[in-house]
């Protein structure tokens, strides 16, 4: 099958990320608005789910990074061209951007900020907290992404699934963003950019220290 082009497989990323926030961001609304009907372990299968679905949906089309950390991990691994880097981030922020927008024209009162994510704890706890949470979900991606020994077909079940364990003790903490994007996308249309650099910092670090630590163990430094 001739592999889409660059247009087509940005538009793609685009699409995952604007359904990851309607989807994540709109669960956190939907518990906010009507009294915890969700809880965190609630929103946190709504974001492993989402995340599972779109890489099952757009894998074969884009990779489904869905993430500019995890764009930008894969770039600097050499597992991405740079040249394409820059629309696929774009692209993801323009997709999270466009959902959290869709969230405020429906919920004109930005119930939970439309899902933004604020800190719970300290900048540097936070910090700390964001670049571990990324770090297991880029070393968990780079093992079904590029290790042909890791089972290629369960790939989305288990970045869906390490999201959701994130969510699960993280998201009290931080929001468990794990994703520039996603935290951007709630940050514009709410407003709320309360310790955003957090959200932007944390998962770039993450996200690259991830990726060159699966290399580490699976014995390369470098593809």
């Amino acid at each position: 099958m001739t592999r889409p082009g660059l247009g087509r497989r940005a538009a793609a990323e685009g699409l995952a990320a604007f359904a990851l926030v309607f989807a994540g961001c709109g669960a956190i609304v939907t518990d906010d608005r009507y009294g915890s009907a969700l809880g965190t372990v609630g929103i946190a299968l709504v974001f492993g789910l989402i995340v599972m679905v779109m890489v099952y949906a757009t894998g074969h089309l884009s990779g489904a990074h869905i993430n500019p950390a995890v764009t930008l991990a894969f770039t600097v691994t050499r597992h991405f061209p740079p040249r394409d880097a820059l629309a696929y981030v774009a692209a993801q922020v323009a997709g999270a951007v466009a959902g959290a927008l869709v969230l405020l024209a429906v919920w004109t009162s930005k119930p939970a900020a439309l899902g933004a994510t604020v800190p719970t704890v300290g900048a540097g706890s936070a910090l700390v907290y964001e670049i571990l949470l990324t770090a297991f979900l880029m070393f968990v991606i780079m093992a079904v992404a590029t290790d042909t020994r890791a089972v290629g077909a369960a790939a989305a079940i288990a970045i869906g699934g390490t999201v959701g364990l994130d969510a699960l003790f993280g998201g009290p903490v931080t929001g468990a963003s794990m994703n520039p994007a996603r935290s951007l996308g709630p940050a514009v249309a709410a407003g709320e950019w309360t310790d955003t650099w957090i959200y932007l910092l944390g998962p770039a670090i993450g996200a690259v220290a991830g990726a060159f630590a699966y290399q580490v163990v699976r014995g390369e430094q470098s593809t």
